[in-house]
C-alpha cells in the first residue's frame, strides 16, 4: 500500500523539527521544541525516505557545530587511552606487520566509521569530517593508504549521492510543498499605473503564456516545411497535457492539505512594489 503524502501543515512543522534537531543535534529535545512527541516523527521517517534523508543530514550538521565548538574550547588532558580495546594493524619503515594500540586523539576505527556514516547520508567529504572530528585530509590520507577504508569511502559517498538525488527529485513534486510559501501569504499591492501602462502588461502576459506553452528548442521558423510544423504542433501538444497533469497535481496537493492552518508556517516579507519602480526610474536618471 503506498504511502499517504504528508499534508503541508506535516511538511512545515518537519522543518521546524529539523532546524531544531540541527541546532542541539537531540532527537527529544527538537521535538519538545516544536510541541510534539518523538514518536511522531520517527513513525514518519520510517514511512518516509525523504524525511530520514534529511534527519540524518541534520544530525551530522549537528554533530560537526558542536565538535567543532568542543575543539575550539580548552579541554582537560584525558586520563588514559579513552578506547583501551582499540587496536590497529600497522606496517613499520622495516616493512614488519604489528599491532600497536590507539593513541587518544587519532585517527581510529570509531570515527572511521562515524564519517563513513555522515558521508552516506550528505555526500559532503568536509562536513562529514567535520561531524567525525577531524580533518578531511586526515581521511584523505588513510584512503591513500588503506584500500580497504578507499573502497568503503567511495561507496559511502555514491550512496549519499543516490539518496541525495532521491530526495531531490522527490522534493520537486507538488505534495513537497517546497516552494508554494508565497501561494499561502497576502499578496503585495499592485503598484500605480495608467490604464495604458495596465493594456501593455497583460499583452506582455499573454505573450509569455505563449511562449512557455511552445518548446523553445523549436520556435516558430519562417519557411518552415510541413513535417517541422507537424513535429512542432505534437511537441506542443504533448506540453499542453504536461501542462495539465501538473495543474491536477498541485490541485489534489491542496485538496490533501485540506485548508490547514499549519503552525509552522514562514510568512514572506514583502516591500511596496511602488517603491522598487521608484527605485528603477532613479537609477535610469543615474
Amino acid at each position: 500500500m503506498p504511502t499517504r503524502p504528508l499534508t503541508r501543515a506535516q511538511i512545515l512543522e518537519n522543518r521546524a523539527f529539523l532546524a531544531a534537531l540541527r541546532r542541539t543535534g537531540n532527537v527529544r529535545a527538537a521535538a519538545r521544541e516544536v510541541g510534539a512527541h518523538r514518536a511522531k516523527f520517527t513513525k514518519r521517517r520510517a514511512a518516509h525516505p525523504n524525511f530520514a534523508i534529511e534527519w540524518d543530514a541534520a544530525l551530522v550538521v549537528a554533530d560537526a557545530a558542536l565538535k567543532s565548538a568542543a575543539q575550539s574550547a580548552p579541554q582537560p588532558a584525558p586520563a588514559g587511552d579513552p578506547h583501551p580495546d582499540e587496536h590497529r594493524i600497522i606496517r613499520t619503515r622495516s616493512g614488519r606487520v604489528q599491532i600497536r594500540r590507539g593513541k587518544p586523539g587519532r585517527l581510529d576505527a570509531r570515527a572511521e566509521q562515524a564519517f563513513l556514516s555522515a558521508l552516506s547520508a550528505t555526500a559532503n567529504i568536509r562536513l562529514s569530517a567535520a561531524a567525525a572530528g577531524f580533518s578531511h585530509s586526515a581521511f584523505y590520507a588513510r584512503a591513500r593508504s588503506n584500500p580497504g577504508f578507499e573502497r568503503e569511502m567511495r561507496l559511502a559517498l555514491k550512496k549519499g549521492a543516490e539518496r541525495l538525488e532521491a530526495a531531490l527529485l522527490e522534493s520537486f513534486t507538488p505534495f513537497a510543498y517546497a516552494d508554494d510559501a508565497w501561494r499561502h501569504n497576502d499578496p503585495p499591492a499592485i503598484p500605480p499605473m495608467t490604464v495604458d501602462q495596465a493594456l501593455a502588461l497583460l499583452q506582455l502576459h499573454d505573450k509569455r503564456i505563449r511562449d512557455a506553452d511552445e518548446p523553445a528548442a523549436i520556435k516558430r521558423r519562417r519557411g518552415e516545411s510541413n513535417d517541422a510544423w507537424s513535429y512542432r504542433m505534437d511537441a506542443m501538444f504533448k506540453q499542453g497535457l504536461a501542462r495539465q497533469r501538473e495543474a491536477a497535481d498541485i490541485a489534489e496537493a491542496e485538496r490533501q492539505a485540506g485548508g490547514e492552518e499549519p503552525q509552522w508556517d514562514v510568512p514572506i516579507e514583502l516591500i511596496d512594489l511602488a517603491l522598487v519602480r521608484l527605485r528603477k526610474s532613479a537609477r535610469a536618471r543615474d
